[in-house]
């Protein structure tokens, strides 16, 4: 035994319950449909305001060329609206329409009665502490280099 231990594993731990939160909740969008990846982009420009294509990109971990094609079938349903930015004519600015705010707003309270029963058995102060944790574990992982833990050898047969 390598003293591996899975079920201890935070990244194992992190996944299984966004997944098990997502798969959830996405059965409530699709009332509205829409996907998880939808959600997240009215939720960040509901939040944020009006952003370029690439910082909705980060906001939402969704990968640009994949955004963008969501954006086109959201503008479609007249959720988003894409403008040239104003401070740069190669920049796109995603913004919501009036319908897409108002499905935004029918839809926080859900989102945050889906966050309410995933922190059921928490205090006030756990789940505080929970989301100032997940917040400093993705500011390491976005500021910082993985461990490049294969052997030279190996990563020399890669390149």
């Amino acid at each position: 035994m390598s003293g591996f231990d899975l079920q201890n594993f935070m990244p194992y731990l992190i996944n299984r319950a966004g997944v098990r939160i997502s798969d959830h909740f996405a059965v409530e969008l699709r009332r509205f449909g829409l996907s998880i990846a939808m959600w997240r982009v009215l939720a960040s420009i509901w939040h944020d305001g009006a952003m370029r294509l690439s910082e909705l990109a980060d906001s939402t971990s969704i990968e640009v060329s994949t955004l963008s094609r969501q954006i086109t079938g959201m503008q479609r349903r007249r959720l988003v609206t894409r403008t040239r930015a104003v401070d740069d004519a190669r920049a796109v600015a995603v913004d919501l329409t009036p319908e897409g705010r108002a499905l935004t707003a029918q839809i926080i309270p859900l989102a945050v009665a889906y966050e309410t029963m995933a922190l059921q058995g928490f205090s006030t102060e756990d789940g505080a502490t929970l989301r100032r944790l997940l917040t400093r574990l993705y500011i390491n992982l976005t500021e910082n280099e993985p461990p490049h833990c294969a052997k030279p050898e190996l990563q020399a047969r890669r390149g």
